[in-house]
């Protein structure tokens, strides 16, 4: 009974230690001593299984078992923000909110607009029983094993303490806390330096780099990359507030991390006062921002102001311009992609811009570099829109080095020594060298294993590489020739290998159109491979088909027809596609394919618009594919009608109706595909 008396107070005393370290900044013990009160109750917990709480601090370390990400609905949808980058603009939100509320005095609670991964955590009891992403503001993924390892994220609120005998608001039994998961810029240069080492792709920004370790399907993972959050609203039914600010302060008490940087004002030049100073400010803070959030901070006048669509009226977030520095070009180098692409980079003097180091820039093309008049040794202006490799945006020409000579674009290849071509139209150089060149042939293998193409997720970009390294693979047929002996290494990595070779003969059962797709022929991206696949049939039908045949698809056109046609006429490809298919990929539409599509929506360009009860947007998309059809995402006078189901967009349903533009309901559109 003592040792789970002392289970329960090892759990009270490392939550709070936790809330002290991540959340306030004031720890109170050592982190060997954190360590050893964790190692007790990790031993203690060992011994009394029936103790078993998947809200412990012990959970936080995550696990390395594969999980599949369930889609749940909010119960309130998540909403995204109308943006601007316009004082002016702010100006008129604020008076139209006034208008709204018939001139009524109101307040605003004006704060940080973190740059991360929007997050909705849902509490029961005291207890985080639900973490859910935006998704699509109706519904999103289920990520709750993976935010269990975000250190600032309680897993059990904290009692609310009293001070100088007033007593904080306790947490409601049932609420919706709403926040930003973000990587702060010290862990994000760390992540990047390792990827860097082990010669893995660089996420691009911090928000990239939180989104796709919050999607990662390992919880170890994401517990080992120490990502961090801020909260920035509560709901629920029986809220301790009618203030929005006041609601946070509460929350605060409860053990959630909540920005200092919050004022609530009270009259419009405040609200500019507070964007000028963080507009500078910010650039000092751990973590990326990118703007200002303003939202009117009593409840009741924001349920009296409403929502559009798409956001609420009663908030709006300011974005800020993108930040500038100038730096020395010291030199430019070439890159190869895996479609034979030739990028050139700025290779710069190191400057500090948005909170990281930039070293390097992209130059796009050899026109972006003529367009500049680029010289090596000039000092240049870069700008960082969120990229972790910024562009170049103009030139001090008053500091060029007389001695500066121009920027020549390369001829060959930096990698395999093909003399470089460019196509009619075309503002890229690419490598003709597709079966030769090492970039390219390691690019394709990683675009054929990819989530949207073959879907081989138990590989990875450094395990290609080694594999290609080592002469086990030369080109994508190759995987298919893996056994586990052969990558099981010294004995210790059968589980892994036995992994890796399931994992590809999986894949033999993904579609055709992937198929397609996966290949990697040239400027095939994955719609014009649904196309084809559609079109074709099968892959007989695809290598076979004429220029013109190609050119018959909608969407297809001469560039793309005479890649294909090049594609199919290259000896290595029809080797490996002949390999693949010994090997039991699928190369043609299955019958059940072919008895569900149809040519119904032949010719139709469909815009999908509003939120739908049968089937989610995606699945929509898939049917109008499927029926021959073609998703356009705006309106004009050669969409064939729009496809609306609840709350479509105001502004879109006024363009509609301008333009004479037919509106299907999702049942009528249903039957008329049936």
């Amino acid at each position: 009974m003592e040792e789970k008396q002392r289970i329960i107070e090892l759990r009270q005393m490392l939550h709070e230690h936790n809330r002290r370290y991540y959340v306030l900044n004031q720890p109170s013990i050592s982190d060997y001593d954190f360590d050893q009160l964790m190692r007790e109750l990790q031993d203690l917990e060992a011994r009394h299984p029936e103790m078993a709480d998947p809200n412990s601090p012990t959970q936080r370390v995550g696990s390395d078992i594969n999980q599949e990400f369930r889609q749940v609905e909010h119960r309130y949808p998540m909403l995204s923000l109308g943006n601007t980058y316009s004082q002016a603009e702010v100006a008129d939100w604020y008076e139209s909110v006034s208008k709204g509320l018939a001139g009524e005095e109101f307040e605003v609670c004006c704060e940080l607009k973190y740059d991360g991964l929007s997050i909705s955590l849902v509490y029961e009891d005291g207890r985080l029983v639900r973490a859910v992403t935006r998704g699509d503001g109706i519904r999103g993924d289920d990520v709750t094993a993976n935010v269990k390892t975000i250190r600032s994220i309680p897993l059990v609120t904290s009692p609310t303490p009293s001070k100088g005998g007033e007593q904080y608001p306790q947490p409601p039994r049932s609420f919706e806390i709403r926040g930003e998961i973000l990587m702060p810029w010290k862990e994000f240069e760390r992540l990047n330096a390792e990827r860097e080492a082990a010669e893995e792709q660089l996420f691009a920004n911090p928000r990239n780099a939180a989104s796709g370790t919050l999607k990662s399907q390992k919880s170890d993972v994401v517990a080992r990359r120490r990502l961090d959050a801020y909260l920035y609203y509560l709901l629920g039914e029986q809220l301790p507030c009618d203030g929005h600010y006041e609601n946070l302060q509460a929350a605060r008490q409860w053990g959630f991390k909540i920005s200092e940087g919050m004022r609530k004002v009270n009259t419009l030049q405040q609200i500019m006062d507070f964007i000028g100073y963080w507009d500078t400010e910010r650039k000092n803070l751990p973590v990326a921002t990118d703007g200002i959030v303003l939202k009117v901070n009593s409840l009741r006048q924001q349920r009296a102001l409403g929502s559009t669509a798409k956001s609420p009226r009663w908030a709006i977030a300011y974005k800020f311009k993108a930040e500038r520095a100038c730096t020395r070009l010291n030199e430019v180098t070439f890159q190869v992609g895996r479609t034979g692409a030739v990028t050139p980079v700025a290779n710069m003097e190191p400057v500090q811009l948005a909170g990281t180091t930039v070293r390097r820039a992209t130059l796009n093309n050899e026109d972006f570099i003529r367009s500049f008049d680029l010289h090596i040794g000039d000092y240049v202006y870069v700008e960082k829109g969120g990229e972790i490799i910024p562009k170049i945006v103009g030139v001090d020409l008053e500091q060029r080095p007389i001695v500066a000579q121009p920027v020549r674009f390369i001829t060959h290849c930096p990698e395999c020594g093909a003399r470089l071509v460019r196509y009619e139209g075309e503002a890229v150089h690419y490598c003709p060298n597709e079966t030769g060149c090492p970039p390219q042939i390691k690019g394709r293998i990683e675009h054929f294993i990819s989530r949207r193409a073959m879907n081989i997720d138990s590989l990875g970009p450094e395990t290609v590489d080694d594999f290609y390294r080592i002469g086990l693979i030369h080109n994508v047929a190759d995987l298919y020739d893996i056994d586990v002996q052969q990558i099981n290494g010294d004995g210790s990595r059968e589980k892994s290998a036995q992994r890796i070779v399931n994992g590809i003969e999986a894949s033999k059962r993904v579609p055709f159109e992937r198929v397609v797709f996966a290949l990697g022929i040239r400027f095939v991206g994955e719609t014009s491979a649904k196309l084809l696949a559609r079109h074709f049939k099968t892959m007989d039908a695809l290598m076979n088909a004429s220029l013109a045949d190609l050119q018959e698809v909608e969407g297809i056109g001469e560039v793309m027809a005479k890649s294909i046609v090049g594609f199919f006429h290259n000896e290595a490809n029809l080797e490996i596609v002949h390999r693949l298919r010994q090997y039991g990929l699928q190369m043609a539409l299955t019958e059940e394919q072919l008895s569900t599509s149809s040519d119904k929506l032949a010719g139709k360009s469909i815009v999908i618009s509003g939120v739908f009860a049968h089937h989610c947007r995606d699945e929509y998309k898939a049917l109008i594919e499927q029926h021959g059809g073609k998703n356009v995402g705006s309106i004009s006078g050669k969409t064939s009608f729009i496809l609306a189901g609840d709350n479509m967009g105001p502004s879109k349903l006024q363009k509609a109706e301008k333009l004479g533009i037919p509106i299907m309901s999702e049942d009528d559109f249903l039957q008329l595909i049936s």
